[in-house]
């Protein structure tokens, strides 16, 4: 049996959540330099992941992405050091999450009803 996959999902008093979705795009930015690419990744709009990236922006002191547009020279995106900070804590979170909730983990998951059963 497959280990169960970790899903944190972050609410803050802001009413800001930050999970895996929002977790994922940032390092697709990072790793593409295209929020639309990012999106095309995750098999979402265009129009979606500028909202997330803008709800994002809005919530933190400081931007996580800057953009820069379009025409001759491509435009493209990249994550401020705050980005990379937010994306730092939330990675070193889950696997946090992951190695000191192994043991919870382990027996949840003892108690699932198996196939043969």
């Amino acid at each position: 049996m497959k280990p169960p996959k970790l899903r944190l999902k972050l609410t803050f008093d802001s009413g800001l959540t930050v999970g895996p979705g929002k977790a994922d795009l940032l390092q697709g930015i990072a790793a593409d330099g295209s929020i639309s690419a990012a999106g095309r990744r995750m098999k979402m709009s265009y129009k979606r992941a500028w909202m997330l990236v803008e709800e994002m922006n809005a919530a933190f002191a400081a931007p996580l992405v800057e953009s820069s547009r379009g025409g001759a020279s491509g435009g493209g995106a990249r994550l401020t050091e705050a980005g990379e900070a937010v994306l730092a804590h939330y990675r070193k979170l889950e696997a946090i999450a992951l190695t000191q909730g192994a043991n919870e983990i382990a027996g949840i998951t003892g108690l699932l009803k198996h196939d043969s059963d």
